[in-house]
């Protein structure tokens, strides 16, 4: 199949322009995650853009956001799928960062790096191989476009896993990095909500009858603080605190909001529990009080494997006839839907999109003439896998 991955790859010579058109109407529409309605028209744009013969596309109802998006292709038999994973939403609201804007060699806009790009990147892909021999050729495919990824994926995770159920790869097109490195490892994300309840009073004529929220609270703040291990990547973040009526009142109740981050499965497990442990520890050191610690895991980290590994050295390979690096990227602190298909025990794979910088700031933007050779990367891994 080497014939038909080269043919793919010269079918997307000289297409930027048309790549790029595509990619403007995607950027130009708001699609933050909690604008469903631009989600909605972003997501009809992509049902055309991967209009092709032999791919087969779902829409999946959302009851909060837009509607996620599943393609498939049936392929040879006999061959094992291969995952595609991306999603269309964004991180800012109307109005604060808008538009597609050309800047020399680079293009700007909200999502033309995370990760409208990387969906321009599979579309043209996918037309090159359905032009150059048909998908039918190729390992059956599913494509999965989720519209809540940037906020944890809650309803996201489900339709991944049931659309790859059974795949032998997973390949997300997520923001590019710097010479092209490919991401196998992402620490796991988890999110605690720590509630401190106690009994007011007055501050000055019965103080003594408080039990304080706010210092049970601290006292858990400082321990959980203390169990980021930099060594092992594990971090603690309270981020935010809030509580109490004013300084004459004995607080009865006080919140705080944390940010957990992990290399391992292991280690988000044991980080949850040793959480309700700092919680039971801090309201029985304050009499009168209680802590509930509500959350834990919600994604569990991408972890390099021998088979990841082998995926990466066979799609770096592609990646380097098609002009690009291929070196493997440093440990990522931010989580993405590769650790979902990871997770399944599915080798994979992130970071395939084209490669910027900026993702989640007003300065994102992308090196356009990455566009064709990132495609060309993907039409001869494909195409490898059916040899």
């Amino acid at each position: 199949m080497r014939e038909m991955g080269e043919a793919a790859a010269s079918w997307l010579v000289g297409r930027l322009g048309e790549m790029e058109e595509a990619l403007a109407a995607l950027v130009e529409v708001n699609s933050w995650t909690e604008n469903a309605e631009g989600g909605r028209e972003v997501g009809a744009l992509l049902r055309e853009q991967f209009t092709m013969p032999g791919l087969v596309g779902e829409v999946v109802p959302s009851t909060r956001y837009a509607d996620h998006l599943v393609f498939r292709s049936e392929g040879r038999a006999g061959l094992q799928p291969v995952a595609l994973v991306g999603h269309l939403d964004t991180v800012f609201p109307p109005g604060r960062f808008e538009g597609y804007r050309k800047d020399g060699a680079l293009r700007r806009g909200p999502g033309v790096l995370d990760m409208k790009g990387g969906l321009v990147v599979i579309a043209w892909a996918l037309k090159a191989l359905a032009a150059s021999g048909g998908l039918d050729k190729l390992p059956p495919l599913r494509l999965v476009v989720v519209s809540d990824e940037e906020v944890g994926s809650p309803e996201g995770t489900g339709v991944i896993r049931e659309a790859i159920a059974g795949a032998g790869a997973c390949l997300v097109f997520e923001s590019g990095r710097a010479a092209d490195a490919i991401i196998t490892r992402r620490k796991g994300t988890g999110m605690a909500t720590a509630v401190a309840h106690g009994k007011a009073a007055h501050a000055g004529n019965a103080h003594q009858e408080g039990a304080n929220a706010l210092w049970a609270l601290a006292r858990f703040v400082d321990r959980v603080q203390q169990l980021t291990d930099y060594p092992r990547g594990i971090t603690v973040n309270v981020g935010k605190v809030t509580g109490g009526q004013g300084k004459n009142t004995v607080p009865d109740h006080a919140v705080a909001e944390v940010d957990l981050r992990f290399c391992t499965r292991a280690d988000g497990e044991d980080l949850v529990l040793r959480f309700q442990r700092a919680a039971e520890e801090s309201a029985a050191s304050v009499p009168g009080t209680r802590i509930e610690v509500k959350g834990g895991v919600a994604r569990e980290p991408l972890e390099r494997t021998e088979a990841s590994a082998a995926l990466m050295a066979a799609y770096g390979a592609c990646a380097h006839a098609s002009g690009l690096g291929h070196g493997e990227a440093p440990l990522v602190g931010g989580g993405s839907d590769a650790s979902t298909s990871s997770s399944m025990g599915i080798p994979s794979i992130d970071g395939l999109g084209p490669r910027g910088k900026g993702f989640h700031t007003v300065d994102e933007f992308i090196e356009v003439d990455t566009l064709i050779p990132k495609a060309q990367a993907l039409v001869r891994y494909l195409a490898s896998r059916a040899g």
